[in-house]
């Protein structure tokens, strides 16, 4: 992803704030929950001091923030968390300054926003491999990534997919005209609409601008052929999209891992990463994605859709 791209990842989601519907989380959450696995601040009581997380400014963040939290807490640890800090190169400055431990960062804006890297790397273990390095380069570290990405996708209709036999973003060539929905700030760039057409020799497509959100409506009516979406967008939990498959790795890879300062971890001992390690192996496309519909479409507070997944996976 560009690092405009990137930036949308900051702004496209709004959250509810309501505390009701506890019922309908836990159904979600049921879905979505796999099997659970066997210095910044004052000093905490145990001497150790207050981890301090931060958490960028949409919905996704909000509730790993409190995943992080509240996983932290329960373990013994003591806490704050500071959400809405702002887009990457704002958070990032956060946590080098001092003014928070951590936060939950996706590996491939690392490269494309931070270290400024034009070229995508082939593999997502590769992807992490080179953001941890430029991490450790400045002082910091980063713990192993989640099973979820957070990226850029194509999406079409099931019918429409099933009509002209595609799995694939090249497969798009099989149909005589594709009206592809794209997002204003992503037509031009590396990992823009006219790059994806060019790599893929999508000769057959024109372009029709949209909002982030609007994509849905539009392929629902007819409006569009095929959208560019986010991989963990609540919308994709109904299941009535088809994401092709990026054989040629265009969009990159971005699957999230804590990034922190070095100290942190001696400071907290060897168990911190442990709470952390535990609640990153249980988000998986799927339950991010029923946690965020949890937020977005049920209106459930960010704090208490964390609360309920981490009890069904046994870490309350």
């Amino acid at each position: 992803m560009s690092a405009p791209g990137a930036l949308r990842r900051g702004g496209r989601r709004t959250a509810g704030r309501a505390g009701r519907g506890r019922t309908a989380c836990a159904v979600l959450l049921a879905l979505a929950s796999v099997a659970g696995l066997s210095g910044c601040g004052a000093a905490a009581p145990g001497g150790r001091p207050t981890v301090v997380i931060g958490a960028k400014e949409f919905t996704e963040q909000w509730v790993i923030g409190e995943l992080y939290k509240q996983a932290l807490a329960n373990a013994g640890y003591s806490v704050e968390l500071k959400s809405n800090i702002g887009s990457t190169n704002i958070i990032d400055g956060a946590l080098t300054s001092g003014q928070i431990s951590l936060y939950p960062e996706y590996t491939g804006v690392v490269l494309q926003v931070l270290a400024k890297q034009t070229t995508i790397p082939g593999s997502a273990a590769e992807t992490f491999r080179k953001a941890k390095a430029f991490q450790e380069g400045r002082g910091l570290t980063m713990l192993p990534p989640t099973p979820f990405q957070n990226r850029d996708a194509v999406g079409v209709k099931p019918a429409f997919a099933r009509k002209y036999g595609l799995r694939t973003i090249a497969d798009l060539r099989r149909a005589p005209h594709v009206v592809f929905a794209e997002y204003p700030d992503n037509l031009a760039g590396a990992l823009g609409y006219h790059q994806l057409v060019k790599t893929y020799h999508l000769r057959n497509t024109e372009v029709k601008t949209l909002n982030i959100g609007l994509q849905y409506s539009a392929l629902d009516h007819g409006q569009v052929d095929a959208a560019d979406v986010f991989t963990t967008d609540p919308q994709l939990a109904r299941g009535d999209y088809t994401l092709l498959d990026d054989t040629k790795s265009f969009y990159g890879y971005q699957n999230l891992a804590p990034v922190l300062r070095k100290g942190v971890l001696k400071e907290q001992g060897p168990g911190f990463a442990k709470v952390l390690n535990r609640v990153d192996a249980l988000l998986t496309d799927k339950a991010v994605r029923e946690m965020n519909r949890a937020v977005d479409a049920v209106r459930l507070a960010p704090s208490e859709v964390a609360t309920d997944f981490l009890r069904a996976n046994g870490m309350t």
